[in-house]
């Protein structure tokens, strides 16, 4: 029987600012396209809406649909592309000098090492550029 075990990249990061602003970056489409990817997001539960990557390495859509969203909260939604069939989970907890941010892409499976080891790359490049476009808005 084959494993069904899936393995997941977490990156966790505080921020010093209100979780509403983190909230606008993670769910408002021209500021997500700032530091995530070009996107037709709307924060409602059902919306299928794309991603599209394009950079050097890949060019591609990314099919997503929001599955939990409790604003200031929880944002989920699934990634599915080429086969893989993933769901990324943002859980945003107040902290005393702002909010702590857990991203949690879950659903990789074994045979899919290359697809694990580009998220975990991805993700923190993507969180390199939140802090820059958190830090320019109000």
């Amino acid at each position: 029987m084959a494993s069904t075990e899936t393995r997941s990249v977490v990156v966790e990061r505080e921020f010093p600012h209100p979780p509403e602003k983190l909230w606008r970056a993670l769910t408002q489409p021209h500021l997500i396209s700032e530091w995530l990817l070009k996107n037709d997001f709307v924060p409602t539960i059902g919306h299928k809406f794309k991603l599209e990557v394009q950079n050097e390495k890949f060019s591609g859509i990314i099919d997503c649909e929001v599955l939990v969203i409790e604003p200031n909260k929880t944002l989920s939604y699934s990634w599915n592309s080429m086969g893989l069939e993933t769901a990324v989970t943002f859980t945003l907890t107040p902290t005393k000098n702002g909010v702590h941010l857990r991203m949690e892409q879950s659903g990789f499976r074994p045979d899919q090492p290359k697809n694990f080891a580009g998220a975990k790359y991805g993700w923190n490049n993507f969180f390199a550029r939140l802090e820059t476009t958190l830090a320019r808005i109000d």
